[in-house]
């Protein structure tokens, strides 16, 4: 890694650090960490060694006085102590001194794996601090049988690069290449990845490149060119991935400097390879299966190639030749450029369909505030579409935000949409953080619509928790210092105040800064022994094996599909056409009242949510809150 701190064969280490802001930058080495990360007393007064200045902005230094378990810090231009941006480990949290990692020393026990096929993916989003009473990566450890047994085959974790605080979605990441230590060690880390790949399990890992965390990034002092403030972003200036010149002070930390040194010459190719070099580290020193990319319509990079491009590049020509690496984007833009076949060489594997979500969650809650407004009109047949071509909106225009959004996407594949009724996102960003469970008290409204993602040939995700219909809310948490978290217990109101439903209620919003409300969001194992839950978790579990056992054989056959309205009051039929000539039905009543049955019900019978759904051809009609899914060959002969 041309980032950070790396161990030589010789056994000294070499510091390496991009600060073209700075004059001069010493390496502070600051006593030991054991294998928990934990410091040991300190030993007398740091060593302070000189750094040497390499050209463009460059600082190294190769030195034996350091080994595994050194802590240490960079000080800038001698006044301040900052971490290694590039660390793989901060035992004492973002503001500490980092830590030297041998990667080599853990050994792997999971040499017989190999991936997975993305066509089989099915996804559970967890989030490491709440998924388990003890919040650690040792905790999720040991529920992976759990999500064996449920039929899941494919985890993504919720960030892990270190944030500040002991609390946090994951999102407000500082350190990039550091797994907080909240959740344990690097080798806690590589011990849970193993320990999912021996059940047969693939780990994803959601990754953060359209800002840093408001509090502990310290770029802004000596390396300002990392950002460009041509391009604003709701976090503030944007990364520089594509030239600026470095011209302010940016970050949370502000030494009082108003203009640094000019940026040197292709400043922005450094700052492209630390994000490419980020993810290349994820998915070879701890081997996960594949990336998330959060918010990708928040990057900001006018140049050609775009940097999620190169990245994807880098990926396919590296890991991605040895085995399946998965590459997911969340993209508001709906861009159907970014995607392709699993494996594609400069594209993406998938992308999350927030339009079936927001489809399914007007029709089973009603509501129609915020970004729900374009699904307002007639969420069924934008459903419809949405799972028949991938976006629901494929350019045009989005009343919610004034431009036309979206580009064609039915030449696409069914893989190339992740569908799901719930994720981190939309739980956590509502203002008491609710799940589904708790917002629709009909149960078979909540049965229809899994039996509908679980089933359709894109692949699935669950929310930690879903599948037994968990009680506990997923409310946003964070632990900033009392100035930040003012302002986002102040930000929290403000934000919540425009929506008519909740200004009566803004004195009951939970606290964002508070221990107790990211306790709240702790999911409760032993609700698993209750009836209702019970019933949820069998239903999940039996939709997941139909759906591993019929649709997943069938999912890369997909060839074309079709949406057919069936009828205003809320039923519609999707067709997928197979490459073997059948074709895989779905009929949908997604309403309150039995609506009149058009498409033919021929073919076997996979799931029906209504066992006597074969009386409906006679009544003509189909049931409220019924979905049935039928494989049928040509001219309806039996699948």
């Amino acid at each position: 890694m041309p980032f950070g701190a790396e161990l030589t064969p010789a056994g000294a280490v070499r510091f390496r650090l991009w600060a073209p802001g700075a004059q001069r930058i010493d390496l502070v080495l600051c006593g030991e960490a054991d294998v928990r990360g934990e410091a040991s007393p300190p030993g007398g007064a740091p060593a302070i060694i000189p750094m040497l200045a390499a050209g463009d902005g460059w600082y190294e230094l190769v030195t034996d006085a350091a080994r595994a378990g050194s802590l240490y810090r960079f000080r800038v231009d001698g006044r301040i102590e900052v971490p290694d941006p590039a660390s793989r480990f901060n035992p004492h949290d973002v503001a500490g001194p980092s830590c030297v990692i041998d990667p080599a020393a853990f050994k792997w026990t999971d040499g017989a794996w190999r991936g997975r096929p993305w066509h089989e993916a099915v996804i559970y989003e967890l989030h490491v601090g709440t998924f388990t009473p003890e919040g650690t990566f040792a905790g999720v450890e040991r529920k992976l049988d759990h999500l064996v047994e449920l039929g899941v085959n494919t985890i993504e974790l919720m960030p892990v690069a270190d944030f500040p605080g002991r609390r946090g979605w994951g999102y407000d990441g500082v350190l990039l290449f550091a797994p907080d230590s909240a959740y344990g060690t690097p080798e806690d880390l590589k011990r849970l990845i193993v320990a999912a790949h021996q059940r047969g399990l693939a780990v994803m890992l959601d990754v953060v490149y359209n800002h840093f965390g408001p509090e502990g990034n310290y770029l802004g002092l000596y390396a300002p060119a990392f950002f460009n403030a041509r391009h604003a972003t709701p976090w503030g200036a944007a990364i520089n991935f594509d030239g600026g010149d470095g011209g302010e002070i940016v970050g949370a930390e502000s030494s009082g400097d108003s203009r640094p040194p000019a940026a040197p010459p292709g400043a922005h190719r450094v700052v492209r390879d630390f994000y490419i070099q980020n993810a290349l580290y994820w998915l070879t020193e701890y081997r996960f299966d594949g990336l998330r990319f959060d918010a990708v319509h928040a990057i900001r990079d006018e140049s050609s190639p775009h940097v999620l491009t190169e990245i994807a590049r880098a990926v396919r020509a590296g890991p991605g030749r040895e085995r399946p690496v998965d590459l997911v984007l969340e993209n508001a833009a709906n861009e159907a450029r970014r995607l392709g076949a699993p494996g594609a060489s400069e594209t993406f594997d998938a992308q999350w369909n927030d339009d079936v979500h927001h489809c399914l969650h007007v029709i089973l809650t009603g509501e129609t505030d915020g970004y729900y407004e374009d699904y307002a009109r007639d969420p069924h047949a934008l459903l419809c579409r949405a799972l028949a071509e991938g976006f629901a909106y494929q350019g045009e225009l989005s009343a919610h935000e004034g431009y036309p959004r979206g580009e064609p996407s039915a030449h696409l594949p069914p893989t190339a949409f992740i569908n799901f009724l719930q994720n981190h996102d939309q739980v956590g960003n509502r203002a008491f953080g609710e799940r589904l469970s708790g917002l629709v008290s009909n149960e078979a409204a909540l049965r229809a619509a899994a039996a509908i993602v679980l089933l359709a040939p894109s692949p699935p995700m669950l929310f930690m928790g879903e599948e037994w219909d968990a009680a506990q809310p997923f409310p946003y948490f964070c632990d900033f210092g009392p100035d930040l978290a003012a302002k986002v217990r102040e930000g929290r109101r403000r934000e919540f105040s425009r929506f008519e439903r909740f200004r009566g209620a803004l004195d009951e919003l939970p606290d964002a800064t508070d221990p107790a409300t990211a306790r709240s969001a702790v999911l409760d194992w032993n609700a698993l022994a209750e009836p209702r839950h019970a019933r949820a978790l069998g239903h999940y579990r039996r939709l997941l094996a139909l759906r591993r056992r019929e649709i997943v054989p069938r999912v890369p056959k997909a060839r074309s599909a079709t949406c057919v309205r069936l009828d205003h009051n809320g039923a519609f039929a999707v067709d997928w056409a197979l490459a073997d000539g059948s074709t895989l039905r779905l009929l949908a009543n997604l309403s309150d009242s039995s609506a009149p049955l058009v498409a033919p019900m021929t073919g076997r019978l996979i799931f029906t949510t209504h066992p006597d759904i074969r009386r409906a051809v006679t009544r003509n009609e189909l049931k409220p809150w019924s979905v049935t899914w039928l494989l049928s060959r040509r001219h309806g002969r039996a699948g």
